[in-house]
């Protein structure tokens, strides 16, 4: 066993979140009026190249197990950690829109990869008793990231933009060093056998891909609108939009633990459904309201749940497939995928769309609790036809 302790592993699992989505992407969004007042590009482009760093993540979520049945995930691991660190020095020279999609692009793939790589990399090396604390540090890494940009990214760009790019760039860069020694040595993944593939297509499976996917799709609102919305949508500026941001980050830092506790108590099934319903209501309320506390309200329960879905989607994967490990990091990977694609989907449509619309944020947050609306449907008729496959037939009673 490669030498080195639990608090190395979670340290490494929870800075590797925190560099490839906390900074490598959330970062980005307290920087979007920032960039559009500093005339870097003009609004349309900036939300676009927002959506960039989505298709990046899906593109690290399809290319993660092929990478991993060649090298080695510790390998793979540090040089995405590097690769985020690089993307953020690179976005410091607006050289062209091409350049800053491309590098965008990069942070989003190195995220993506992490996501996928890092918690099925540590927890085998962890003490069982330990692991759900462990899984929770990992995502929570998201949470603090959040968090971070919120209140970091306000402070350094009183130096101006290219201080706020390589300010990330170096925190980014200090972690991957901290992380560097704590990740397992372990060998390729071997690739699954198409026996597998076969065994684990069932009904509440595929729709727990769809209900994953249409919860990202609900959530990008939130992700890549929010502090404009609150911004130059309702004249607040941006110090105060950075506020509801970092309202976003606390909430994600205690999302994914509040959500296990949850689960421990009524079941990952029960929990995810409770979790679709609460944030349907959280996204829909910046269209009925302009209340502070309201939007705190929202700000915080979509934060939460942003790192927070994923140990439940986790945990529901094992339910569906106990004692299982091989078929559960194959629909692993396969919910990450869905999320990935629904996400980067939605970001460009909701792109497209705001352009269309003139800036219509509440439109794009009322298609977001429709979308999640839409999971929590999708959620209770799988669980009826799962249910009624499971239930034997009644057989008529001989004379």
């Amino acid at each position: 066993m490669h030498k080195f302790s639990t608090s190395h592993a979670a340290l490494a699992g929870l800075s590797g979140s925190l560099v490839g989505i906390g900074l490598g992407r959330f970062a980005y969004t307290p920087l979007i009026p920032a960039l559009i007042d500093a005339g870097w590009f003009p609004p349309s482009q900036v939300v676009y190249l927002g959506a960039a760093n989505l298709a990046g993540y899906l593109a690290g979520a399809l290319l993660a197990r092929p990478m991993a049945a060649h090298l080695r995930a510790s390998h793979i691991l540090r040089a995405m950690m590097l690769l985020a660190s690089a993307a953020c020095f690179a976005c410091a020279a607006p050289l062209s829109l091409p350049w800053f999609f491309a590098w965008r692009f990069a942070a989003g793939l190195a995220g993506g990869v992490i996501m996928v790589l890092a918690a099925p990399t540590i927890l085998p090396h962890v003490d069982p008793r330990r692991r759900g604390l462990v899984s929770g540090l990992i995502f929570t890494g998201v949470g603090l990231g959040i968090a971070a940009s919120g209140t970091l990214v306000p402070l350094l760009l009183r130096f101006g933009l290219v201080a706020t790019w390589c300010g990330l760039g170096a925190v980014s860069l200090g972690l991957t060093m901290l992380a560097w020694g704590g990740w397992p040595a372990t060998e390729p993944i071997a690739a699954s056998h198409p026996q597998l593939r076969r065994s684990v297509a069932t009904v509440a499976i595929w729709g727990l891909l769809a209900e994953y996917g249409l919860n990202a799709a609900g959530l990008v609102p939130h992700m890549v609108f929010l502090v404009d919305f609150v911004a130059r949508g309702l004249h607040a500026g941006l110090t105060v939009g950075a506020g509801y941001w970092v309202v976003f980050g606390v909430g994600a830092m205690a999302g994914p633990l509040l959500a296990g506790a949850l689960a421990d108590r009524i079941g990952f099934g029960v929990a995810l459904r409770v979790a679709f319903a609460t944030q349907a209501a959280a996204v829909v309320l910046p269209v009925l309201t302009d209340a502070t506390p309201w939007l705190v309200v929202s700000s915080a329960l979509a934060g939460a749940f942003t790192p927070g879905i994923v140990p439940l989607a986790l945990g529901r994967v094992h339910e569906l497939l106990p004692g299982n490990p091989v078929a559960q990091r194959l629909v692993w990977g396969r919910t990450t995928m869905a999320w990935a694609l629904f996400q980067a989907g939605a970001a460009y449509f909701d792109s497209w769309l705001f352009g269309q619309t003139g800036g219509d944020y509440r439109l794009l947050f009322a298609l977001g609790a429709g979308a999640l609306t839409l999971a929590l449907t999708i959620d209770l008729v799988a669980g009826r036809q799962s249910a009624a496959a499971a239930t034997p037939p009644i057989r008529p009673s001989s004379a």
